[in-house]
């Protein structure tokens, strides 16, 4: 997957927006102004990219185990964000469901009326 593929997967989701909170380089994706990614732009121009992706912890914890390209989150609660490697052992695949994920879990913490509104808005 390259930076392309990530971007325009990240967008189809309902309701998705991207933001540069914290400077100009780290790109992050929210639902319902809630986080679910984040990712570096500079370690994408120098090839080794990473996201920061929220996971449930009790399977984040089985990930981190499986896989060598999946650590707890960097600079985020390591209990509920993991942060994963892209050109590891994680197959493109993997990581679109781990984003799927991230995304579902950040979706359902929000308020019902706001869960409802970014349903309509995307009807």
């Amino acid at each position: 997957m390259n930076i392309q593929q990530f971007y325009e997967f990240c967008l189809s989701k309902k309701g998705v927006t991207e933001h540069f909170p914290f400077d100009e380089e780290t790109l992050v994706f929210k639902v319902g102004g809630k986080m679910f990614c984040l990712t570096s732009l500079n370690q994408w121009e120098k090839g080794t990219p990473t996201l920061n992706l929220k996971c449930d912890p009790e399977q984040a914890e089985e990930l981190r185990a499986e896989y060598e390209a999946i650590i707890p989150g960097w600079h985020m609660s390591k209990i509920h964000w993991n942060t994963v490697a892209f050109n590891g052992d994680v197959s493109d695949k993997m990581m679109r469901e781990l984003i799927n994920h991230s995304y579902e879990l950040v979706f359902k913490s929000l308020t019902k009326k706001i869960q409802k509104e970014i349903i309509e808005l995307e009807n």
